[in-house]
C-alpha cells in the first residue's frame, strides 16, 4: 500500500438518551430536515451566503450523508424526540482526522424544539459514544461569537472552551472568528 491511504468509513452510530434518539438520517426525514435548514435563525448561523438557495433535505439525508460517511469525513444523524418520534434536529460531523482520532460536530434544531436542552443532550451523547465506542480522542464544536444558544449547548454538553480561532469560518457569506470548544477522552474521568 505504498503511496495509498486507506479510507476509513465513519462508524455506524445510534445513541439514546432519556428524551432523544440519535440515528442515521433516512429519506423519510427529508421534509423535517428541509424545514429545519430553511428556518431563518438556523440559516443565520450556517456557513452560507445570504443569497444561497434552500438546502435539499432529501440530498442531506441520503446522498450527502452517504458521501460523507463513505469518505470517512463524518456522518449525518437525526435527533428524534422519543415522546412523539418526531425529527427535531440534525447533527453532523466533519473534519475527521483518523490519525489524530478527532472530529468536529455541528447541529441544527427545529424552532419548536429549541430551549429544552435536547441539542445539548444529543451532542453530549454523540461525543461520549464517539470517544467510548469508537476510540476518538477529541470532539470539537465551533461557535460563531454571538451565537449564545450554541454556546449554551456546548457548555451544557460538557465541552470546554479553548479559545478563539481568528477569521476561521464564515456565516452569511462573511468571514468570522469561531470559538473553539472541545470534549476529550480525559473529560470522562
Amino acid at each position: 500500500m505504498i503511496g495509498q491511504v486507506a479510507v476509513r468509513r465513519f462508524p455506524a452510530l445510534t445513541v439514546s438518551t432519556p428524551r432523544t434518539e440519535v440515528r442515521r438520517h433516512t429519506a423519510a426525514d427529508a421534509a423535517a430536515v428541509g424545514e429545519i435548514f430553511d428556518d431563518k435563525l438556523t440559516r443565520r448561523w450556517l456557513p452560507l451566503a445570504d443569497d444561497s438557495g434552500p438546502i435539499d433535505g432529501h440530498a442531506w439525508c441520503t446522498d450527502l450523508a452517504r458521501q460523507r460517511r463513505d469518505s470517512g469525513e463524518g456522518d449525518h444523524w437525526a435527533v428524534v424526540r422519543r415522546e412523539d418520534d418526531q425529527v427535531v434536529g440534525s447533527l453532523w460531523t466533519r473534519r475527521t482526522d483518523w490519525g489524530a482520532r478527532t472530529t468536529e460536530i455541528s447541529y441544527a434544531m427545529a424552532p419548536h424544539a429549541r430551549g429544552f436542552g435536547l441539542a445539548a443532550e444529543a451532542v453530549d451523547a454523540v461525543a461520549i459514544a464517539l470517544i467510548l465506542e469508537h476510540g476518538f480522542q477529541r470532539v470539537e464544536l465551533r461557535v460563531a461569537p454571538g451565537n449564545l444558544a450554541s454556546r449554551r449547548v456546548a457548555e451544557k454538553a460538557g465541552f470546554s472552551y479553548e479559545g478563539l480561532l481568528r477569521n476561521a469560518g464564515y456565516v452569511r457569506g462573511a468571514r468570522v472568528d469561531l470559538e473553539l470548544w472541545s470534549f476529550v477522552a480525559a473529560d470522562l474521568r
